[in-house]
């Protein structure tokens, strides 16, 4: 009996533990900004992929970082796919804080050329315009960045973002520099002070720097500003809930969000079988309905509905003309430009 006892017991507690092992395999932790881009991507991706493969997706917010860099040095990782963009996508990936992922892991035989990273899957295209309040340019509105910089033929207060990326870029356009020479400028210390001397100029008709894409919707709609540089993705989210705002098309920064595996995460095949989902055509396709954001596959395009289509910033026009965020450039170049930039916001 005692034999049988123990082997029931060993039994019993191996049953416990596979079951165990089950349950928390069968769920991932999915971590991004919150918002309407957290809506969208739970609607168009989160929700279906755990509805065709049974896995449990749960959610948190505010993947900073400073977090993310905590979490793996201490190896007390508890998200298992985050998304992020720019500054913190490329310092992360030199700091050694993401997987690699393999062509062999997901396909991106597909994705845009310029919009690879071997350290995250493209999840969107999106874009840094120039927004404008209707009531305030009903007629000849602003059409590119010189036309925010150019306060005499549009006054009114502006509103620019709390962090630099697209902001430097957009100076230099507004000045005069070629699309293809930005970086090479902004690489220069006199380029650099160039686009800072530009921030400069348009501070004072600075009414506030945003760190929300909604608060700046919002302050467009209420008249808290009349002109924005912001996401294109979100300014079509006020255009479509009847806010009395637009925004121009004429020049653009694009940029790609992407989604990482943290180095040390949880469930790295849960994962995996997460960024293999939204990299496929289908799902590309799909979060345009939600958001304004454009996929990163080129054959996904002509999936999305012709109307919807001209929304957004990866059409094959708006991709020739629009200017592409160079990440390596910021990962070398951001702590510091990043201060510099701070050091303008505060009247430096």
């Amino acid at each position: 009996m005692k034999g049988l006892s123990r082997a029931f017991v060993i039994a019993a507690l191996s049953y416990i533990a596979a079951c165990m092992h089950s349950a928390r395999a069968a769920e991932l932790v999915f971590t991004s900004w919150g918002g309407a881009y957290q809506d969208a991507v739970r609607d168009a991706w989160l929700t279906p992929f755990s509805r065709e493969t049974g896995i449990r997706v749960l959610e948190d917010t505010g993947p900073s970082l400073a977090k993310i860099r905590a979490m793996v040095e201490t190896g007390s990782v508890t998200w298992d796919v985050v998304a992020s963009s720019g500054v913190g996508f490329a310092i992360g990936a030199r700091m050694n804080l993401f997987e690699p992922i393999t062509d062999a892991m997901v396909d991106q035989s597909h994705v845009i050329p310029g919009a690879r990273n071997p350290y995250g899957v493209p999840s969107e295209i999106f874009a840094t315009v120039v927004g404008y309040s209707t009531r305030a340019f009903p007629h000849d509105p602003p059409r590119d960045f010189a036309d925010f910089w150019n306060v005499a033929k549009y006054p009114g207060e502006r509103l620019l973002p709390a962090l630099p990326t697209g902001v430097l870029e957009a100076a230099l356009l507004a000045d005069g520099v070629p699309p293809d020479q930005v970086y090479a400028r902004l690489s220069t210390e006199e380029g650099l002070a160039r686009a800072l001397d530009m921030i400069r100029a348009i501070r004072p008709h600075v009414t506030f720097w945003w760190s929300s894409a909604a608060q700046v919707v919002q302050a467009l709609a209420s008249g808290d500003g009349v002109m924005a540089l912001g996401w294109s993705g979100r300014f079509q989210d006020g255009i479509d809930a009847g806010l009395p705002i637009a925004m121009s098309w004429g020049q653009s920064i694009m940029q790609v969000g992407y989604f990482m595996i943290l180095k040390g995460g949880p469930d790295k095949e849960n994962a995996l079988a997460l960024l293999r989902y939204i990299a496929s055509a289908q799902a590309q396709s799909r979060l345009s309905h939600f958001i304004a954001y454009g996929p990163t596959r080129t054959d996904a395009l002509p999936l999305v509905d012709p109307a919807r289509r001209d929304l957004l910033p990866s059409t094959p026009e708006r991709l020739r003309h629009g200017l592409f965020v160079d990440i390596g450039w910021w990962a070398t170049h951001g702590r510091r430009v990043t201060q510099l930039y701070t050091d303008v916001m505060e009247g430096g």
